[in-house]
């Protein structure tokens, strides 16, 4: 498996053969040419950077090699330990640390890892930053310090309870309504951190939680994607225990599915609408999401009288447009929300707790809810990249066969016809070119996947 570097971090599947996988001289390598960056960028001063992990079966070895190679670097450490993405960038924020390095492969299986790398605002680096990294990665002539000059552990510790009450603290969360309603919930977080985390979320929102695959052994008891055909389960036991709702995360708990009372899904596209659609009812502003998102949060958004925009696919483009425009709440249709009143990141915490605010005070059930908002339907596919297949003439014929329609090429390329949608892309994270449609209707949106495949596959000879 070709190791990945993108705007996502390096990414890749643990054992192997050096530099086509993780593996521990890689590990090094990329967290040595970050400790070098963040030095350059911080004019040669000692740091110090946060360093956290989710439960996967890999993380503690590669923490303990990331951690070792930064105090050989120099680097102080703040280990926070097993913590969720979100978690980790609020610790970088409120210890005011140079930096952080998230070990997590976010939704992918469980032989993959990787190194997210963050700036001091507890933010990801940027492309040109991100350029500059894997630069120094290839420039292995590396000088480290002398035994005087290595770094130390300054702190280790569980920063979970204080992400919590981070969250539980704005203002925008109405704790005491929440817990009144005692919604009956159960979560699903795929055996990862997200198990620890958000059951004490729910509890100190006063919910009758129940457990499934909460145990942070990173044995993920299903595809960790949180997706419909992979949550069988929670929508079973969500009828069986007559509970309000269901809520699933992923292993780094930086996305939020939600599980309707009668087992359906709320739809992942429509964790950010909802939380949105309560944002913006009490807070006048703009909505930021990425092309591959639902229309469905530009249509709240006008509805509110805001302007909603759209980014390039990655948390970091993201983030760039919402600073730009000023949103007041933004994210991806993957179930990430990220609200600036806490940070810029992705967080499932925030989205967990701004949503049964937003349930409480509407008064009504999830499928209640859900009905109120507009109907669209995403088809989510995927071709799978092989050597023989040139990418850049994927997209830029399917550009050239659709230039009549309104097309997007910012990121891949997106064709807006005037009823459905479809975004083609090199995916960031995995090998292969995603395929994103959305329509009125189920049929509609699997049809039009079906024919961009067709032509695709044609076009590479398949």
């Amino acid at each position: 498996m070709t190791l990945i570097k993108s705007i996502s971090g390096i990414r890749g599947t643990i054992g192997g053969e050096q530099g086509d996988n993780l593996t521990p001289i890689d590990i090094v390598k990329f967290t040595t040419a970050y400790a070098r960056f963040m030095s350059e960028k911080h004019g040669g001063k000692r740091l110090t950077i946060v360093v956290g992990r989710d439960a996967r079966i890999s993380g503690e070895m590669v923490n303990d090699i990331i951690e070792g190679t930064l105090l050989g670097c120099g680097v102080d450490v703040i280990n926070v330990g097993l913590c969720t993405t979100p978690g980790t960038e609020m610790a970088v924020i409120t210890h005011k640390a140079d930096g952080g390095i998230i070990i997590t492969a976010s939704h992918n299986p469980k032989q993959w890892n990787a190194l997210k790398l963050l700036n001091e605002k507890g933010e990801f680096l940027n492309d040109a930053e991100g350029k500059r990294v894997l630069a120094l990665a290839e420039d292995e002539a590396f000088v480290f310090p002398e035994v005087d000059g290595i770094g130390k552990v300054v702190l280790r510790e569980d920063f979970n309870p204080t992400h919590i009450e981070q969250v539980l603290a704005l203002e925008m969360v109405d704790v005491a309504a929440v817990k009144e309603r005692r919604f009956k919930v159960v979560v699903d977080a795929v055996n990862s951190i997200g198990g620890v985390v958000i059951p004490e979320l729910l509890r100190a929102l006063g919910c009758d939680v129940v457990e499934i695959n909460c145990t942070p052994d990173g044995h993920f008891a299903h595809n960790p994607e949180p997706l419909a055909e992979h949550l069988t389960d929670i929508s079973r036991a969500v009828i069986e225990e007559g509970a309000d709702l269901g809520v699933v995360v992923d292993p780094d708990v930086d996305r939020l599915a939600l599980v309707n009372e009668d087992g359906t899904m709320f739809g992942e596209e429509y964790t950010l609408v909802a939380v949105a659609d309560y944002i913006l009812s009490h807070t006048a502003g703009n909505t930021v999401s990425n092309l591959s998102s639902s229309r469905a949060l530009s249509d709240v958004t006008k509805a509110h009288c805001g302007e909603y925009s759209a980014s390039a696919v990655g948390e970091v483009n993201v983030v760039t447009k919402m600073k730009e425009v000023g949103a007041v709440i933004g994210g991806e249709g993957n179930g990430g929300v990220i609200y600036p009143a806490l940070h810029y990141g992705r967080d499932a915490l925030v989205g967990v707790a701004l949503f049964l605010t937003h349930l409480v005070k509407k008064g009504c059930t999830m499928t209640e809810l859900r009905a109120t908002y507009p109907a669209y339907y995403a088809s989510k596919n995927k071709i799978q990249l092989t050597p023989e297949i040139d990418v850049d003439k994927v997209l830029r014929e399917m550009k050239e066969r659709y230039a009549n329609e309104n097309v997007n090429d910012i990121d891949g390329v997106k064709i807006d016809f005037p009823e459905n949608w479809v975004h083609l892309r090199k995916s960031n994270t995995e090998p292969i070119i995603r395929v994103y449609t959305e329509a009125k209707s189920a049929d509609e949106a699997d049809a039009l996947a079906q024919r961009i495949m067709g032509e695709i596959k044609d076009i590479c000879g398949l």
